[in-house]
């Protein structure tokens, strides 16, 4: 195959993340990559360590000179937000990810890129093989699940690992270490449902919203964009308002972490009623892109005729669906009073799906104050008990609380300011990461996360500014270099 990054620098690690694009790696059926992992370490007689989840840990010893350092593990998940464009013909269980450079970018071909967290382990795996390089004895930490439920994390042994200082390389921005984050949980929602006939006098439609740009529900979620499960919401409750609209299948939104993209419904509207409901359509459709035309000028909003679906949802079940959907709140909740221009706490309608018996509503709150992720859960679920739902919730997981003392923290800022003249911003930031769950697994524990500039993740758009992975790269060379001694 002929390479397409191949003469971008760093030149090992594009090469290394090319190689990464062809192994499929969806969260949850991380086997492949995992083989592709170990095969790496075997072929370099490295030191490697697995657990029951599936977590692998790579260890390099110190070159010399440098075995007075203290260990550092370098950290990244293996799985992949698994998004592409409607229409755009892709398995992503056996398909490889195709990459394109496209100005100063590195982007998919109409589905995620996987540069999160794809990127990171490129940047191991090219400090794990390579003879060149300073640095004290390090652990490459490769974890599962991150994008679906941190579950490599969670179920990390206490043992499995040396170091006590962590280089986490999924952050997203050039220029801003990450010091803290918040904390979230997940609340679903279960409407069992009956099926009904359709009635005599109607005529069948699909309704879509596409175009949409998404995104990560926690970098994000404080940008304005669209929803489409709000957008579509609103198209359906205000027809079956006006004229008596029965849904017979509704999807919107895909996974809980993501700004729903897009959304789809087969409805039926009684034959009297067809102009008017077209028109409705056209007006309101008009008013949402027109509200939201700088933000999302991809927006498209669409009705056609469509054939007659052989059932429908029974019309209670439809009503409460409708108005718990409007009701529920989407969006950033509360600004941070201590970090400008942080979110502290945020709510994310990510998806509406049905199946022969149920609909299911997926939504996830984030904070970085405990109570307050819990108020705005409990918010959430209040809404949809009141409309006759199940509610269900997750555990959740920890925030990471900043320490402006860390040692790490030191290291890295002074390496940044050395190599690029300027000072990084230091943040918390309002996504999860791995860190608040490594931090309670391993008290102590002194960690960082930084990484290249990646805009659009969890949606197709996704792409890697290719300037700052040299940055990133020297970055990272430069900290293991200047890592703490051993009894620091």
């Amino acid at each position: 195959m002929e390479s397409v990054l191949g003469a971008l620098k760093p030149t090992r690690v594009w090469e290394l993340f090319e190689d990464i694009c062809q192994v499929p790696r969806p969260s949850k059926k991380e086997g492949r990559i995992l083989e592709f992992l170990i095969e790496f370490a075997k072929k370099h007689q490295l030191e490697y360590r697995q657990d029951k989840i599936g977590n692998l840990l790579i260890r390099k010893p110190a070159t010399p000179g440098y075995e007075d350092r203290a260990w550092v593990i370098l950290q990244s998940h293996v799985d992949m937000v698994c998004e592409k464009n409607e229409g755009v013909d892709h398995d992503f269980d056996i398909d490889h990810i195709r990459p394109r450079i496209e100005g100063g970018w590195v982007k998919g071909s109409g589905t995620t890129l996987g540069a999160d967290d794809g990127i990171g382990m490129a940047a191991q795996l090219a400090i794990l093989e390579s003879d060149k390089l300073q640095h004290g004895p390090i652990e490459c930490l490769f974890t599962v699940d991150e994008e679906t439920g941190l579950t490599g994390a969670f179920n990390l042994d206490i043992d499995f690992m040396k170091g006590r200082y962590l280089l986490n390389l999924d952050s997203e921005d050039d220029g801003e270490l990450f010091i803290g984050c918040a904390g979230g949980l997940d609340t679903k929602m279960i409407f069992p449902y009956e099926r009904v006939n359709t009635e005599a006098d109607h005529t069948g439609f699909t309704l879509s919203v596409t175009g949409l740009r998404g995104g990560h529900s926690g970098d994000d979620i404080h940008k304005g964009r669209g929803n489409a499960v709000k957008i579509l919401n609103r198209l359906l409750w205000n027809a079956e308002k006006m004229f008596e609209l029965r849904i017979a299948e509704i999807k919107a939104g895909n996974l809980h972490n993501a700004i729903a993209r897009e959304g789809f419904a087969t409805v039926t509207v009684p034959q009297r009623h067809q102009a008017a409901f077209g028109q409705l359509i056209a007006e309101l459709g008009g008013q949402i892109k027109n509200a939201l035309k700088t933000k999302e000028p991809g927006l498209r909003i669409d009705v056609r005729e469509a054939v007659m679906p052989e059932c429908l949802m029974d019309y209670k079940t439809q009503k409460n669906l409708l108005n718990a959907l409007y009701a529920c709140p989407h969006g950033v909740m509360a600004m941070s009073p201590d970090i400008p221009g942080l979110v502290e706490t945020s709510t994310n309608l990510a998806s509406v799906r049905m199946n022969p018996k149920e609909i299911i509503v997926v939504t996830s709150q984030r904070s970085s104050v405990d109570s307050e992720l819990r108020d705005v859960a409990d918010m959430v679920s209040a809404v949809f008990t009141l409309a006759g739902a199940e509610i269900k919730q997750g555990d959740g997981y920890p925030g990471w609380e900043p320490d402006m003392d860390s040692a790490i923290l030191e290291v890295t800022r002074k390496a940044y300011k050395d190599l690029f003249g300027e000072d990084p911003k230091v943040l918390a930031i309002h996504a999860g990461l791995e860190c608040g769950i490594i931090g309670k697994k391993y008290p102590g524990m002194d960690m960082i996360s930084y990484g290249p500039t990646i805009k659009g993740a969890h949606s197709p758009d996704e792409a890697i500014e290719i300037d700052t992975v040299q940055k990133f790269w020297d970055l990272t060379l430069e900290v293991l270099r200047n890592a703490p001694h051993a009894k620091e």
